[in-house]
């Protein structure tokens, strides 16, 4: 895998591979010395021209961990804010060693382009471009999953799982990656949303498709995932104020002890309390929250090793 885009470009045998590979690498966590020497003399550099904290930090913690070198762009105070292209800053930085750069960008296909437009020579991967992909976050779900709820993950997919991904589907890369490849590894998926944040493309997706929060948790899904409320992107108008959304898709007390005990409760961060999600379920024995961080570092560090092996 000499890139790593979208979580599209995943075929099952390549997505249980990456996840057994994660699998692996979450061992080191627990050692007294968190480190491997697999990458040593690697430089892995991250261009993040969207702020970013959880990611960032993530992708840091798993070259580290694998002893490579890092280095970190943000665009912020940097010579993007004089007018300098993506082009550029991935040459620039290229020319400064790195060997695989991790990119965050506002515009979708970014990634894709810079990986195979010819401007640079290393391995690319996408840590988030605009509301197209999300492939990291997508793995770290499917590695969540597997370890709560299949008996034996190693090797396997996800078979007979349900999950409903609820709210802002429209804005949400990382919804369009989970449903594509959780869909791949076997799971049957459902969206869920008002109309104004469903996106019309959702009909072509690999999934189903819900108006009503209630119904959704009436179908006794395996995992329900709850997406943050982009702000930023939405005027709270078109969704009758925040109040009114959340009284008709947040996940309450009351609607959380409505889910089958089984249930695990997930969100890829940051969450917006008391608006997608109560506190009290965040904070509950069913979320799994706290689970997806930690399991995004071995899934990055898988990523990189990947790509890595491939590229040398």
């Amino acid at each position: 895998m000499k890139h790593l885009l979208s979580a599209q470009d995943l075929t099952r045998e390549s997505a249980i591979g990456l996840l057994d590979t994660a699998l692996e690498f979450s061992a080191v966590a627990e050692r007294s010395v968190p480190k491997l020497p697999t990458l040593r003399g690697v430089t892995m550099v991250n261009l993040f021209f969207e702020d970013s904290t959880r990611t960032r930090l993530s992708f840091e913690a798993a070259a580290k961990r694998l002893s490579a070198d890092v280095m970190t762009f943000q665009a912020h105070g940097s010579s993007v804010s004089k007018g300098e292209s993506l082009k550029d800053t991935a040459q620039t930085v290229e020319a400064m060693g790195a060997d695989i750069i991790v990119v965050r960008h506002g515009m979708e296909g970014a990634a894709r382009e810079l990986a195979h437009s010819g401007w640079v020579n290393t391995p690319v991967i996408n840590a988030g471009d605009g509301v197209g992909a999300h492939p990291t976050q997508a793995l770290l779900d499917a590695a969540t999953l597997r370890n709560h709820l299949m008996p034996e993950p190693r090797g396997s997919g996800l078979e007979g799982l349900s999950i409903s991904i609820v709210g802002d589907i429209m804005h949400s890369r990382v919804a369009r990656s989970n449903v594509f490849l959780l869909n791949t590894l076997g799971a049957s998926v459902t969206v869920v949303g008002p109309d104004t944040l469903m996106p019309p493309e959702t009909a072509g997706w690999p999934c189903g498709n819900l108006r009503d929060l209630d119904e959704a948790i009436a179908g006794n899904p395996d995992a329900i995932m709850m997406l943050r409320v982009q702000k930023e992107r939405i005027d709270p108008e078109q969704l009758g104020g925040m109040d009114r959304y959340s009284a008709r898709y947040g996940l309450t007390e009351a609607r959380a002890n409505a889910l089958p005990q089984h249930t695990i409760v997930m969100h890829p961060g940051p969450m917006n309390r008391e608006v997608e999600i109560a506190s009290v379920v965040a904070d509950s024995s069913r979320s799994v929250i706290l689970d997806q961080v930690k399991n995004g570092v071995s899934v990055r560090m898988a990523a990189l090793y990947e790509v890595w092996g491939d590229h040398s």
